[in-house]
């Protein structure tokens, strides 16, 4: 059996909660059913999407504008 090795931690309280449910809606958004039976590729779009709009939000609030999802 494969060790877990997920190293991630949430530093702002919160966060946890807010990214499954960016998780759920962008799944929703891409017609995806997120679970074991859903392809990598499939799980693979959400999680890319996560991390692009992250970035995006970060990128607007860095430079003064307002993040939005």
């Amino acid at each position: 059996m494969a060790k877990d090795n997920n190293r991630n931690q949430i530093l702002v309280n919160g966060a946890e909660s807010a990214i499954e449910q960016m998780k759920y809606e962008i799944a929703q958004e891409f017609g995806v059913n997120l679970g074991p039976e859903t392809t990598s590729r499939a799980n693979g779009s959400v999680g890319g999407e996560i991390t692009k709009r992250l970035v995006t939000m970060a990128q607007q609030q860095l430079s003064g504008g307002n993040a939005r999802f």
